[in-house]
């Protein structure tokens, strides 16, 4: 089931935090949303997510609208701080949100234990939420976000606060999620591994949602023999078989080429050529 956000627009008073904001996100397919801070992604996920009315705009569900009850039912949401009952477990904070969605008791506590396996929680399960760590409570954060196994799923920031193998785990949970029918949108500063798990990108600036701009050349590292790791030159060319054809040539020249690749990926990329203030 596609979700549609036709032209959302939210204001403050007379601040626009979103203007005409549109994009689709589809099932079996991660969506990155990528922009400065303040471009509104954060006031754009809590539309999507039910929890703030657009103040014009219509968002559709399936092909029909969609109201924000009606979402919040339908779409798992993780902010980028997780708020915790510090003095409950993260066994009935997990058990506690599954009821509210409307789990029986029962089966909202083999939920709440199969999750905290699954974000490696499973050790503090009955201990209380305060002994949790940053990244440990984005892990349970990310848990209560599937607690109600929803066919959407939005996260802002969910790395944050992450230790790499954590980072890592969640980028797999999230192909997988995905592969399972889930229609999953990302938030994320963090680019490089941003760009290494999403089908689609929508970029937002002052408000408003727009396709990646094309970059009109991407940037090769190039390292010979004798430069220390950290050395090297950078170079662009304007497409591929370009950069191909140079490193053909220096190295029928002599050279003793030991690296040679992309500085950065297509989504770093894309970001740098968006016309949007530094923040």
């Amino acid at each position: 089931m596609p979700l549609v956000a036709r032209e959302l627009t939210r204001t403050f008073a007379r601040h626009v935090a979103v203007a005409d904001a549109t994009l689709t996100l589809t099932p079996g397919r991660i969506t990155g949303l990528v922009g400065p801070n303040g471009a509104g992604k954060t006031t754009l996920l809590l539309m999507l997510a039910g929890l703030l009315r657009p103040s014009s705009g219509g968002i559709e569900l399936d092909g029909a609208p969609v109201s924000p009850d009606d979402l919040r039912t339908r779409v798992g949401w993780m902010p980028d701080v997780f708020g915790t009952w510090d003095s409950l477990t993260p066994t009935e904070i997990l058990t506690t949100f599954a009821k509210l969605y409307g789990v029986p008791s029962g089966e909202a506590r083999t939920r709440a234990k199969d999750l905290l396996e699954r974000v490696h929680l499973s050790e503090f399960a009955d201990r209380p939420a305060q002994v949790l760590s940053r990244g440990q409570k984005q892990r349970l954060g990310f848990a209560r976000a599937m607690v109600h196994h929803p066919p959407i799923l939005l996260l802002d920031e969910p790395a944050s606060g992450m230790d790499p193998r954590s980072r890592f785990e969640l980028r797999d949970s999230l192909r997988a999620l995905a592969d399972s029918g889930v229609a999953v949108l990302v938030s994320s500063h963090i680019l490089s591994e941003l760009g290494e798990m999403v089908d689609d990108v929508v970029m937002m600036a002052r408000g408003r949602t727009e396709a990646p701009p094309e970059t009109a050349a991407a940037r090769w590292r190039i390292r010979l023999l004798g430069e220390p790791p950290s050395g090297g030159t950078d170079l662009t060319f304007p497409s591929e078989d370009e950069a191909a054809a140079h490193l053909a040539r220096i190295i029928a020249d002599g050279a003793r080429v030991v690296e040679f690749a992309r500085a950065g990926n297509a989504l770093e990329d894309s970001y740098f050529a968006l016309e949007a203030d530094r923040t």
